[in-house]
């Protein structure tokens, strides 16, 4: 029994040889060297690659975002440029607008005068002719009522103006007949 004990100590499963744990620990030591040589620098480099590549990423993003700034600086500059162009050409056409019905209204006074001025003058010649035309008219009358009641021709021209004159002035002073 004692051998077929030690014999069932010596291959118990959970307990490993010793060589085995030699061998083991030699071929773990390789494996890592080779990783720490092989594997370790590739994944080192990528991760180098990779933080390059983001930060080139990031620097160029902040380039353009800067640049973007600068053209929407540049591009609101214009706006409000444009607006206060804007603003200038429509404070002139207002002003010029302005002048031109301040124009237009002078020039229309001055037609409203001319043509009042011209009717007055038309009527003035008109009145000038309508009196013209009833002296001759009220003379004739005149002349040939005073004719009928003197009893005589009134036929002198000079004579006729006088009767004539001498009627329409007694007729303005308001005593006809009376001298």
């Amino acid at each position: 029994m004692s051998e077929s004990v030690r014999a069932a100590e010596e291959l118990n499963p959970l307990i490993p040889h010793l060589s085995e744990i030699i061998l083991g620990a030699v071929w773990f030591l390789i494996l890592l060297g080779l990783i720490w040589k092989f594997v370790v620098p590739n994944f080192e480099k990528a991760y180098a690659d990779r933080t390059a590549a983001i930060e080139g990423g990031l620097a160029a993003a902040e380039t353009k975002q800067a640049e973007a700034d600068a053209k929407l600086a540049e591009l609101e500059a214009q706006l409000a440029d444009a607006r206060h162009e804007a603003a200038r050409i429509r404070e002139e056409a207002r002003e010029q607008g302005a002048a031109i019905v301040s124009d237009l209204r002078a020039q229309g006074q001055a037609e409203q005068t001319r043509i009042v001025e011209a009717g007055k003058a038309q009527i003035e010649a008109e009145r000038q002719q309508a009196v013209a035309s009833l002296r001759a008219e009220v003379g004739s009358l005149a002349t040939g009522l005073a004719g009928r009641i003197v009893g005589e021709s009134l036929e002198d021209e000079a004579r006729q103006g006088r009767v004539v004159e001498r009627f329409l002035a007694d007729l303005e002073t308001g005593t006809p007949g009376v001298n």
